[in-house]
């Protein structure tokens, strides 16, 4: 599994993002989660995981819908 460090960078930057709007933020965010995605100890199911919340974040088009998770 990649460092804490990294996982720990990323979902602190996801809630910046999240709490105040900034996409540099989420940009920084999704570098991460490629970064993570492409370790070759992560399994497929996280990588997809990495690479579609990278996706969202890079578009600046992420989905919100009242009251899922």
């Amino acid at each position: 599994m990649p460092g804490n460090e990294l996982w720990a960078g990323a979902l602190s930057l996801l809630l910046i993002h999240h709490e105040t709007g900034c996409q540099h933020s989420a940009l920084n965010a999704a570098r991460l989660l490629d970064r993570i995605g492409a370790l070759d100890e992560i399994d497929a199911d996280t990588r997809n995981l990495c690479e579609r919340a990278s996706s969202r974040l890079s578009s600046g088009k992420e989905q919100l819908h009242a009251g899922t998770a």
